[in-house]
């Protein structure tokens, strides 16, 4: 979990290749509608976001009760999207990856082919509650290069 630009694809992609579980990008799930506001520079509402943490829930339920390990990519950026997506799902475990602002607007503004405008980084950045002590999880920050980062995840999980 994390606001775009964090990483979230990187470590996630490492996970799954070290684990050998399977991978889904949440923002596969979101509706065209979801995108197209995005890709207006618009950001979403809670009630645009509702619909699509939804379904990345019973995505996970689904993968749950099949007895299979998964890693997915979500903002997650609130205590109650989180809540979410834990509710019916007692195995998720969420992973807060912490990037300074400064680095995040360095790689959004270089970042090309993705629907996110750097535009909307300031928005994404006010929203997000980092995770609470109660929360299951765990926050890394993101230092170093993408494998060192994916070491601090492996050894978290």
């Amino acid at each position: 979990m994390g606001v775009s630009g964090s990483g979230k694809t990187t470590v996630a992609q490492g996970i799954a290749t070290a684990r050998g579980w399977a991978h889904a990008e949440g923002d596969e799930f979101h509706p065209a509608a979801n995108v197209e506001k995005m890709r207006s520079g618009t950001p979403l509402t809670d009630e645009d976001r509702w619909p699509w943490l939804r379904s990345i829930a019973d995505w996970i339920g689904a993968r749950e009760e099949a007895g299979e390990s998964v890693v997915v990519t979500c903002s997650a950026l609130k205590r109650a999207y989180r809540d979410l997506l834990a509710e019916d799902n007692p195995s998720v475990v969420f992973c807060e990856l912490h990037v300074p602002a400064e680095v995040l607007e360095e790689r959004l503004t270089q970042r090309t082919g993705h629907y996110m405008p750097a535009s909307l980084l300031r928005s994404q950045l006010d929203t997000l509650e980092d995770l609470a002590p109660d929360e299951r999880g765990f926050r890394v920050r993101v230092q170093g290069g993408p494998g060192e980062v994916l070491e601090e995840v492996l050894r978290h999980l």
